[in-house]
């Protein structure tokens, strides 16, 4: 299979759809896309300190603080202590935004039916590609912030 001569815009336009349809099933449930973003990244890594939450959100101290407050009121969030040194805080996910998956239902459905019109073959290297190609942007990211500091 070729690469297309406009494969750097096709690919911008996938990432720009994504980014917007994030934007829309926040809004869709009453919360900002950031807000909708650090539920996720807890979702996927598990409870962390804010300082952790605020690094993989791209957020500073005092926006992070805002951040879980607003979480924490909402009742998607909590601090607790941190069982190995009780000077610190942990951030718990304890909920997610109801409707959050009819909202989303739509878009998963349709990227799925994409998806199962690949062989077994193709879907492992899309998956292949979308596992490696967020390991690259969270690097890339993490050399952005380094570059900042």
């Amino acid at each position: 299979m070729s690469t297309p001569e406009n494969g750097g815009a096709v690919y911008r336009r996938y990432l720009s759809a994504v980014m917007l349809h994030g934007h829309a099933g926040a809004k869709a449930v009453g919360m900002g896309a950031t807000d909708l973003y650090a539920l996720n990244v807890l979702g996927l890594g598990g409870s962390m300190t804010p300082g952790e939450l605020g690094r993989r959100t791209g957020l500073t101290t005092g926006p992070t603080t805002r951040l879980i407050d607003r979480l924490e009121q909402a009742g998607y969030v909590r601090r607790v202590p941190d069982p190995d040194d009780r000077r610190k805080i942990i951030v718990e996910l304890v909920a997610r935004p109801g409707g959050l998956d009819e909202v989303l239902a739509p878009a998963r459905q349709k990227i799925g039916a994409i998806v199962q019109g690949y062989s077994p073959e193709q879907q492992a290297v899309l998956f292949d590609y979308f596992a490696r190609a967020a390991d690259a942007y969270l690097d890339a990211t993490t050399e952005l912030h380094d570059k900042r500091a």
